[in-house]
């Protein structure tokens, strides 16, 4: 009888899970709409009270977005205003909506990769997982691959699709 040889485990392709890079913390957005007078326009005292009386450690550790869901302008000092209430306990503060959330977190994870290791590798770019991962964050992984590897591609190692393929030198 022959021995089974796992043909995937000795090509040498390295495989990229980004569900593995997902951080972990509760996401919460804070829509500052019902903060608006008449639902169109922020007046600076009556905001300056709410962000005075909210209780902000209720955020602790969360990632946070903030936003308005309605169709009003808001002035940037407004922004800030929340920003300064919430940094001392939200882990991140983003202005936008859930998915720029996720998009800011990993641009900040993938820019911190160690790039060298994959240079002249053979990456698979595993999909399908079971976090929640935006699809930013796959094409800004292949922006920052396709440097420096030989190839890419996405699925799983027995089942792949080809993104990329270095010329040959």
């Amino acid at each position: 009888m022959e021995e089974i040889v796992n043909k995937v485990a000795s090509s040498g392709l390295i495989t990229i899970d980004l569900g593995e890079l997902y951080p972990q913390g509760e996401r919460v957005v804070v829509d500052i709409h019902a903060q608006l007078f008449q639902g169109l326009i922020l007046r600076e005292k009556d905001f300056r009270e709410y962000i005075k009386v909210t209780d902000w450690s209720r955020y602790q550790d969360c990632y946070v977005a903030i936003t308005c869901s309605a169709d009003a302008i808001i002035p940037d000092w407004a922004w800030m205003l929340l920003a300064t209430a919430l940094e001392p306990f939200a882990r991140k503060i983003i202005f936008g909506d859930l998915e720029k959330l996720e998009t800011v977190l990993f641009d900040g994870l993938l820019n911190k990769l160690d790039l060298a290791a994959y240079a002249d590798a053979r990456v698979v770019v595993k999909g399908c997982g079971d976090k929640p991962v935006p699809k930013s964050a796959y094409v800004e992984l292949t922006r920052l691959l396709r440097p420096h590897v030989k190839s890419i591609m996405y699925g799983e190692p027995c089942s792949t699709v080809p993104i990329y393929k270095q010329a040959k030198k």
